[in-house]
């Protein structure tokens, strides 16, 4: 449905009932998880505050930097015209600072707070988000930016695991990473097609507010932009020009942007001030599923 929202709007018979039905089948899944003697998912471990913020700690990464490692290629080889290693170097900027620093991190959790650390990385990565937003797509430029982001998202990166299994009672740790896990991943999967599609989305109404296309036409050339096809979105759209596409996708890239920097702001505070709290065996227990005890 997310997918199909930027070609056929939201209002589309299709996006609507897709929409709908995953909302049912996730209603369900929490129905029948809830009642389960051995659940998959131990939902109940959600009453620990510091789970749910380690819970936020996994998303976060999906929106601040996984997406930016498929979205950021296909802008400066399709789009920007950059060579392939060119682009290569400049994602090294973004990507490097993981190699070393969640180590740092890990040493720095002896001395501060795990929530401060996570909070602040990803305050500094919000940060790095709105800097690049406002950088020209000009080589040079881009690497401070990119750096920052790294290293925002590479100081809670080396603390997520771990904390994973410490905001739980200890015999509930296995299920307290499965969660985790799942968590991870999922919204890795989830944030790409939403941010796809929310790019596209941008793209077609800068094109649209042009008035050098139809909506229908600023869709589809749109669709072709977000996945680098240039050449192939100014045949779609000749009368809008080469210069005049570049000009849409990059003012849509630079909004996406300052949403993302805004939703990793978001992330930040429920991740600090849910970390924060006591550690689990401080709270009390929380009622094991049927089945589970022992």
């Amino acid at each position: 449905g997310v997918l199909q929202a930027p070609q056929s709007g939201w209002a589309d018979p299709l996006v609507v009932t897709l929409l709908a039905a995953s909302v049912i089948c996730f209603v369900a899944f929490v129905f029948v998880e809830r009642r389960a003697q051995r659940p998959m998912l131990d939902l109940t471990l959600f009453a620990y505050p510091r789970f749910v913020g380690v819970q936020f700690l996994a998303a976060a990464p999906a929106y601040a930097f996984v997406v930016l490692l498929v979205l950021l290629p296909i802008r400066f080889i399709g789009i920007e015209g950059m060579s392939e290693i060119k682009a290569g170097q400049l994602m090294i900027c973004l990507s490097g600072p993981l190699l070393i620093l969640p180590m740092l991190a890990g040493q720095l959790a002896r001395w501060i707070a795990p929530a401060t650390i996570c909070g602040v990385g990803l305050l500094v990565a919000a940060a790095g988000l709105v800097w690049l937003s406002l950088t020209p797509p000009v080589d040079s430029a881009l690497v401070a930016p990119l750096m920052l982001i790294g290293v925002g998202i590479a100081l809670p990166w080396g603390l997520m695991d771990g904390l994973a299994v410490s905001v739980v009672p200890r015999e509930r740790a296995g299920m307290a990473v499965g969660i985790f896990n799942t968590t991870r991943v999922a919204c890795e999967g989830v944030a790409l097609a939403i941010v796809m599609a929310t790019l596209s989305g941008f793209t077609a109404a800068h094109l649209a507010a042009q008035g050098t296309a139809s909506s229908t036409q600023a869709a589809a050339a749109a669709q072709l932009l977000v996945t680098g096809n240039l050449g192939e979105a100014a045949q779609h759209l000749p009368q809008a020009g080469a210069i005049v596409l570049v000009q849409a996708y990059e003012a849509a890239f630079d909004r996406l942007l300052i949403v993302l920097a805004a939703i990793t702001v978001m992330t930040a505070i429920v991740v600090f001030l849910g970390l924060r709290r006591g550690s689990a065996s401080e709270h009390e227990t929380v009622a094991l599923p049927a089945g589970q005890e022992g």
